[in-house]
């Protein structure tokens, strides 16, 4: 019999106290860290329990019987605050009180120093039919290491239980897979996350391990390079979390990366999630790879009895189909031709990737690999030939990104693009964002593949969609420093001088008309001749607004709808006119509509406001509500109507306000006409919004107060504090009013604290454009004096200092 306890030494004090303390001490020591530290802990946790278990043993009289690590304890690894898993297996010979005795003699002390702990009792028959029924289960036993006992019981079983995984590998790999897609569908991908699940998530420390149990089925294995490194930094980012936090947790938390980063050594939380989202984009990149392999491995061994029955004997050839040249369809992947020579064909890689994202085929592994360490370097401009192929594999569409990631992982996208490095992997800190930087520009290339047939040009979308953030990690405005590296990528991938200038704009303005549509006063001829005069001809134009709407779909959901489309495509042919030559086509405000005129005349009557709402949907979201408030021309106006909305939870997206002076009428109107979404979907009833206006207006309703008591009793959890509001003059956009820009953390009746402010400093508000990207606000109000004109310099710049210092 081998026993664990003959070839163990042990601490000093191997009783609860001097484990802590001897634990304590290594988690404090500063220059243990890593796999050095997690070995460490494994081996102090050993030591301890193979004490409890020798005189728990020999106090209760059981015999035959070893304590088993498992999961990551049984790899020999233990991180600051993981849980112990352990399974006590005995030979069945033991009483069940004298088997009960002895665990809780282990147990319990675990218990008592505060640490996590999963245990089982079991024989091996039971363990193995455990493992046959539990797939979790089976999986930890793979990794199953005894720390006390008899270490001879452990053995028979971890051959048992190794050739059932192997055995069984057809059953039990699908639903292992069928596993992890659950998981990555409930906890999200890891290097997209802002608050990424280090074990959980898609590529995170759980893929890691299921790879590992691919592998010992001996039906396939991972890629290997870099994985272990990957692995090691997902952990080292774990442990730094748990020493951090003092808590067992695998979320990295916002308020958390800081510390965490520095605890790591590096220089801030951006480098901390760009050095884990690296990580986990290879153990992503190896998932793929492995389970697409075990996939083509399985559909073999099902079609071979068939062939064999076909065939009689022998074994049929891979049927190669031809792609372009120098590729070929082999076995539902794309391959490089026996004939293929990469150090002879620069273009090769991107002919390559161009016919498999075609094909809608992934890449073989091989054969990236091959380009990889043979290809010839393509010269510098590109041939026609490259950059034809690189629009080629950009056109595809969806099944691009696949085979984009798989060129990325090999070095190759890199190599060919060398501004790529700065946005690899590198996060986005709006929460707009779906994607890292990286992802957004291939899925913005995606969005715009589908775009092409609206534009003159094509290759110039599809290549503006692929650069338009290239300048983020760049010092200063990335769309300043982005213009700039679009156009050298531009003139290296062999575009004429034309197009490079056409590129750069394009870079440098890919948020202008979003931004212009959505902030600024269409109605302004300023407005309009400022982006004409940035965009600087129709066929630009064009582009520009395919680019803007590939960039937002590709951005995330709350960054495009069709209200924002309806308000751009108006934009759009306002600036398109000017460029033909005209003049800024403005909506004709002094002649009101018919609805208009009647509120009006309602609100003359009573001395009271009136109202209408209207809900306008198109095919799958919401245009927005239309609502159009009449009221006879007092103050307070703005934040009122502002502040009861906000009270019945409308979102406000865009405000107008305009005076009416009716025929035969004593006495002006003022009308509103807003663009606002029920928050939760659900639209007041106009009665009750006139009737809490009214009252707003005549002072019985203290619509501050209530927003407070709102704001008091339904807190915003946020994980970081938000910056100060900032509220600036924008210069030179408008001839008819001064301009104000508020950006601000989102909350409950923003606008109606703006609307206070400018109410006290005596302004008139002539139009507000409210934007909500993520949890910032940026709210742009037209303001005019008394006498309708635009504020001096001074006096504009006194304003948005006062209005900050309000909502401030």
């Amino acid at each position: 019999m081998t026993s664990v306890e003959e070839t163990t030494d042990h601490t000093a004090d191997s009783g609860p106290s001097g484990y802590a303390a001897a634990r304590l001490r290594l988690l404090q020591e500063e220059s243990r860290s890593g796999p050095s530290r997690r070995s460490a802990l494994a081996g102090l946790t050993d030591d301890w329990l193979n004490v409890l278990f020798k005189t728990a043993a020999r106090e209760t009289g059981v015999r035959g019987a070893v304590l088993v690590a498992v999961g990551g304890y049984g790899r020999g690894e233990l991180s600051p605050r993981s849980d112990l898993d352990l399974l006590l297996l005995h030979d069945g010979k033991a009483g069940a009180q004298a088997l009960s005795a002895l665990a809780d003699r282990i147990w319990y002390p675990v218990w008592d120093l505060g640490l996590a702990l999963d245990h089982s009792v079991r024989t091996p028959a039971e363990a193995r039919k455990t493992a046959a029924e539990d797939l979790k289960a089976h999986l930890g036993l793979l990794d199953a290491r005894p720390v006390a006992g008899d270490a001879g019981l452990l053995a028979g079983l971890r051959t048992s239980v190794l050739a059932d995984w192997r055995n069984q590998a057809a059953k039990r790999l699908p639903q292992l897979h069928a596993l992890c897609r659950e998981r990555a569908e409930r906890a999200g991908e890891l290097r997209f996350l802002l608050e990424p699940d280090l074990k959980e998530a898609r590529g995170g420390l759980r893929d890691v391990t299921a790879l590992r149990a691919v592998a010992a089925s001996w039906l396939a294995d991972a890629p290997r390079e870099g994985l272990g490194e990957a692995r090691r930094r997902l952990l080292d980012a774990r442990d730094a979390l748990h020493l951090v936090t003092g808590r067992a947790t695998d979320r990295l938390s916002l308020q958390e990366q800081d510390q965490v980063a520095d605890h790591l050594g590096l220089l801030d939380a951006d480098a901390l999630l760009r050095q884990v989202y690296e990580a986990a984009r290879v153990v992503s990149y190896a998932g793929d790879v492995t389970w697409r392999e075990v996939g083509r491995v399985l559909r073999a061994r099902a079609a071979r009895p068939r062939l064999r029955g076909l065939l009689g004997r022998g074994q049929a050839a891979t049927e190669r189909a031809p792609l372009a040249e120098g590729v070929v369809e082999a076995d539902g992947e794309a391959v490089l031709a026996l004939a293929a020579r990469p150090d002879r064909d620069p273009v090769l890689p991107l002919r390559f990737a161009a016919a498999a994202a075609q094909a809608g085929l992934p890449v073989s592994l091989h054969s990236v690999r091959r380009l990889a360490a043979q290809a010839k370097a393509l010269p510098v401009p590109w041939p026609a030939e490259a950059r034809e192929q690189l629009l080629t594999l950009l056109g595809a569409g969806e099944p691009m990104v696949g085979v984009w990631e798989a060129m990325e992982a090999e070095g190759l996208i890199t190599r060919l693009l060398p501004d790529w490095e700065r946005v690899r992997c590198r996060p986005q800190r709006n929460p707009v964002h779906t994607w890292t930087v990286d992802r957004h520009l291939i899925e913005t290339a995606v969005r715009a593949a589908a775009l092409t047939r609206r534009v003159g040009r094509p290759d110039l979308l599809l290549t503006a969609a692929l650069l338009h953030d290239i300048g983020k990690g760049w010092p200063g405005d990335h769309s300043v420093a982005g213009e700039t590296i679009a156009r050298d990528v531009a003139a290296r991938v062999g575009f004429g001088a034309e197009d490079v200038a056409v590129l750069g704009t394009l870079v440098r303005h890919h948020l202008l008309l979003i931004d212009t549509a959505t902030r600024r006063d269409l109605d302004d001829p300023a407005t309009v001749r400022a982006v004409a005069e940035a965009v600087g001809s129709p066929s630009t134009l064009e582009i520009l607004h395919a680019l803007t709407e590939a960039d937002a779909l590709a951005t995330g959901p709350a960054a495009w709808s069709t209200w924002r489309g309806s308000l751009v495509a108006d934009l759009v042919a306002r600036v398109a006119a000017v460029l033909r030559g005209g003049t800024p086509a403005v909506r004709e405000l002094e002649i009101p509509t018919t609805e208009q005129e009647r509120l009006a005349i309602e609100a003359l009557r009573t001395r009271e406001p009136v109202l209408a709402l209207h809900a306008r949907r198109e095919e799958d979201d919401a245009v927005g509500v239309e609502l159009v408030v009449a009221v006879p021309d007092q103050p307070g106006l703005l934040p009122a109507v502002a502040g009861v909305l906000a009270l019945h939870r409308l979102t406000v997206r865009a405000a107008e306000l305009r005076s009416l002076e009716l025929p035969d009428q004593l006495g002006e109107v003022l009308v509103f006409r807003w663009r606002v979404a029920a928050e939760y979907g659900a639209l007041p009833e106009s009665a009750r919004l006139r009737t809490d206006l009214i009252r707003a207006l005549d002072g019985s309703l203290d619509v501050p107060a209530k927003l407070a008591d709102r704001e008091a009793a339904y807190p915003r959890r946020r994980g970081v504090v938000p910056p100060p509001p900032r509220v600036t003059v924008v210069p030179d956009v408008s001839s008819l009013a001064t301009v104000l820009e508020v950006r601000a953390p989102d909350a409950v009746g923003l606008l109606h604290r703006i609307g206070r402010a400018l109410e006290a400093a005596g302004v008139r508000v002539r139009s507000a454009h409210v934007s909500t990207p993520g949890a910032d606000a940026v709210d742009t109000v037209y303001v005019v004096d008394g006498d309708g004109k635009p504020l001096p310099a001074a006096g504009a710049a006194a304003l948005a200092r006062s209005v900050q210092a309000a909502l401030a």
